[in-house]
C-alpha cells in the first residue's frame, strides 16, 4: 500500500480523514454540548471550545504528516528501520560515519514519534518499531490462521469471560459493537489466551485489543501487536491471575508521584486517597478507556518505541496538570471527578505530552526497573497473605 502511493496521494488520504468539525449555529450561540465522531469512529461529547481544540489538533496532524512525507521522500520509505543507536550495544560494529547516521536517525525518530505518527503511517511504523514484525517472522506464515482454527469452538474460563466482555467493549462504536467487530475481537483475544495460558485473558485487554484492531486494520497484525505488547513492551505479570505486575506498577507510580509531585502526594495521603483507584484502569487499559482516542494513540506511539516508562510520564502529567485543583479538595470523590473530567477532555495530545516530557523530567527505563525490583517482594508477600486468608475462609465455610 505505502510503496505504491505517491506522497501527494498519501497527503490527500490523510487530509480526507480529518474533516473540519462544524457545530451548528445554535450550538455555537448557546455553547451547548455537541456530539460527533472522531477519526476512529468513537462518539465524542464536548463543547464548542473542545471542537475548536480538535480542529487545531487535526491541523497539527496534517503538518506532522508533511514532515514524515518529506523524510520518506529524502531518506526512503523505511528510513526509520536503519540501524538505531540501540543496535550499537548489541555488538553491531559500524563505521564512524554509519554511527553518526544511526545517531541522527535515532534522535530524529524519537522527536518525530513524540510529536505523533500520522494515522495512515501508524500501522506500519508500529508494526516495525515495536518488534511485532520480527516476532511474526519467527513462526510459520499461517500461524495466526492455524491458531484461530485450532481453538474455534473450545470453551475455557477465558473464552467465557471474553464472551461476557465483548458487548461491553466500547458499546455504540459503529464497527466494534457489531457482530463482525465482536467476532474479530473475539478471535484475537481467544487466540492470544491459548498462545499464553499464563495470561489467558484479563479484563482490560479487550479495550487494548479493540483499539489495536481499529489502528492496525487486520486481525493478524492486531494479534501480533498484542503479543509484542504483553511479551516484550509491558512489565511481566501485568495481566496474570493475581495481577502482580499491575500491583507493582501501582506502587512504583505512588513512589514516583511522591518524588515528582510531593505536594499532591502529601495532600492525597492526608485524605487517605489511594492513587490506584484511578491509576489501575489507566495502566491495565493503557489509557484507552480514559483519554480521547488520538491522545491515547499518541501515548501508544511512544509506548511502542520507548517502552512502558511513557505510562508513568502520562499518569504523572495528569496529576501535575491539575495540581492547583487537587490541592483544594476535601473529599475522595472530588479527586476522582477532577481526574476523570480532565482525562475525558484531553483532546489535545500535546497538552498532555508536553507536561509528560518537559515538566515531569527525565526518567530512564533502568530507573523504573530498579523501582520495580524494590517493590516486587512486598507485593508478592501481600498477595501470598491475601491468598492464605482466602483459603482459610474457604476452609472455615466447609
Amino acid at each position: 500500500m505505502f510503496g505504491t502511493q505517491s506522497k501527494r496521494d498519501l497527503a490527500l488520504e490523510l487530509q480526507a480523514q480529518f474533516p473540519i468539525l462544524r457545530p451548528s449555529i445554535h450550538a455555537r450561540r448557546a455553547n451547548l454540548t455537541v456530539k460527533f465522531q472522531d477519526l476512529y469512529g468513537f462518539t465524542v461529547e464536548g463543547n464548542v471550545d473542545d471542537v475548536n481544540v480538535l480542529n487545531e489538533v487535526r491541523e497539527k496532524v496534517r503538518q506532522q504528516g508533511r514532515v514524515w512525507w518529506a523524510l520518506e521522500a529524502s531518506k526512503g520509505a523505511n528510513w526509520y528501520l536503519q540501524p538505531q543507536v540501540s543496535s550499537l550495544s548489541e555488538g553491531i560494529v559500524l563505521k564512524s560515519s554509519l554511527k553518526l547516521a544511526a545517531l541522527a536517525n535515532s534522535i530524529t525518530l524519537k522527536r518525530l514519534i513524540r510529536k505523533g505518527i500520522p494515522p495512515v503511517l501508524r500501522p506500519k511504523v508500529w508494526f516495525s518499531l515495536s518488534g511485532a514484525a520480527k516476532k511474526k517472522s519467527t513462526v510459520p506464515e499461517s500461524y495466526y490462521n492455524d491458531l484461530t482454527k485450532a481453538v474455534d469452538g473450545k470453551v475455557t474460563p477465558a473464552t467465557r469471560q471474553i464472551d461476557h466482555d465483548l458487548p461491553r467493549t466500547f458499546p455504540g462504536h459503529p464497527w466494534l459493537d457489531t457482530p463482525e467487530g465482536h467476532a474479530a475481537l473475539r478471535r484475537v483475544l481467544v487466540g492470544y489466551s491459548f498462545r499464553d495460558s499464563d495470561v489467558g485473558y484479563c479484563q482490560g485487554l479487550n479495550y487494548v485489543a479493540a483499539l489495536l484492531l481499529l489502528v492496525m486494520k487486520t486481525e493478524e497484525d492486531a494479534f501480533w501487536m498484542l503479543a509484542v505488547l504483553l511479551e516484550n513492551v509491558l512489565v511481566n505479570d501485568c495481566y496474570t491471575n493475581n495481577l502482580s505486575g499491575c500491583h507493582v506498577e501501582q506502587r512504583v507510580f505512588k513512589d514516583l508521584l511522591a518524588k515528582k509531585c510531593p505536594r499532591i502526594a502529601a495532600h492525597l495521603e492526608a485524605l487517605e486517597f489511594d492513587v490506584s483507584l484511578v491509576a489501575t484502569e489507566w495502566f491495565l487499559c493503557l489509557f484507552s478507556k480514559s483519554l480521547p482516542s488520538e491522545t491515547t494513540l499518541r501515548v501508544w506511539d511512544v509506548l511502542f518505541y520507548e517502552g512502558a516508562k511513557v505510562l508513568f510520564h502520562a499518569a504523572l502529567a495528569i496529576f501535575m496538570m491539575k495540581e492547583d485543583e487537587l490541592l483544594v479538595t476535601h473529599q475522595v470523590g472530588d479527586i476522582i471527578n477532577i481526574l476523570q473530567r480532565t482525562t475525558h477532555h484531553l483532546f489535545d495530545p500535546d497538552e498532555l505530552l508536553t507536561v509528560a516530557f518537559d515538566k515531569i523530567g527525565f526518567m530512564t527505563t533502568n530507573t523504573i526497573s530498579k523501582q520495580r525490583k524494590k517493590q516486587e517482594p512486598e507485593v508478592m508477600k501481600e498477595l501470598d497473605e491475601r491468598l492464605r486468608r482466602l483459603n482459610s475462609l474457604r476452609t472455615d465455610d466447609k
